[in-house]
């Protein structure tokens, strides 16, 4: 049986982490370097940076702290943010990271996902999705961009068989509801997700203990879930978690 993954994310800000609770309350959290390299001493399968106001803000990822990031990582490290092109991807990929994750520029171009998965494989192409439930509960979930602000009128199961179709190695779903609410992911949509896809679901948003990644892997049939706010704020860190969660039964790849 496949290992599930536990991935810590920075969000950054004008070169620095920051949280917030469902894309707003944002507060510093720290240096992305120093705490890239924390997360991965501790455990942590993955490491994933966005440049949170790259797009809203229309410039590129910030490089410098691409580079200055991965030169301290021996773990998988993907970027995001700011890529519109797969000149922009190539760039973020020099800059040291092993996969980049798109998600306003693929809403307005989606072949761009295949045009980066052209030239660097499909493993190397993320999809993330910002997904806020409607009115009319989880199958009704809507699509939305530029750092949660704007809604595409697009429903988040059609948007992932699109992104799958076009070329994409993953999804990364962030529930706007439960993010940095620390009561659980949205296991409901994770699953609707999950089972609509061939491709892994990386679980995003809501995360608060090592029962709920539990939950997430087995509910929501998650291959992978991201948190931010435990790691950062020392609630837990990798080791402690993924112990718990094999402890409950999921099958993790533990620190040595």
């Amino acid at each position: 049986m496949l290992t599930k993954r536990i991935i810590a994310c920075l969000d950054v800000r004008g070169g620095r982490v920051v949280k917030g609770i469902q894309f707003v309350d944002i507060v510093d959290a720290g240096d992305p370097a120093e705490l890239a390299h924390r997360h991965a001493a501790a455990g942590a399968d993955e490491i994933v940076l966005l440049d949170i106001t790259a797009t809203h803000e229309g410039r590129g990822t910030l490089l410098d702290t691409v580079k200055r990031t991965a030169a301290s990582l021996f773990v998988p490290f993907t970027v995001g943010g700011g890529i519109r092109s797969a000149e922009d991807a190539a760039a973020v990929f020099d800059a040291g990271a092993d996969k980049v994750s798109i998600n306003s520029s693929a809403i307005a171009r989606p072949e761009l996902i295949g045009e980066i998965g052209s030239s660097f494989g499909a493993q190397a192409v993320i999809v993330a999705i910002d997904a806020r439930r409607g009115e009319h509960g989880v199958e009704d979930a809507e699509v939305y961009v530029s750092g949660g602000r704007k809604a595409t009128g697009l429903r988040v199961v059609d948007w992932a068989r699109e992104a799958e179709q076009r070329g994409a190695g993953e999804i990364l779903l962030t529930s706007m509801d439960t993010d940095g609410m620390r009561n659980g992911f949205d296991c409901e949509l994770t699953r609707l997700v999950s089972e609509a896809v061939q491709i892994p679901v990386i679980a995003s948003g809501g995360a608060g203990s090592a029962a709920h990644f539990a939950e997430v892997f087995k509910a929501g049939k998650a291959d992978a879930a991201l948190a931010a706010s435990i790691f950062h704020f020392g609630i837990t860190d990798s080791r402690a978690l993924k112990a718990e969660v094999a402890a409950a039964g999921v099958p993790m790849r533990l620190p040595c």
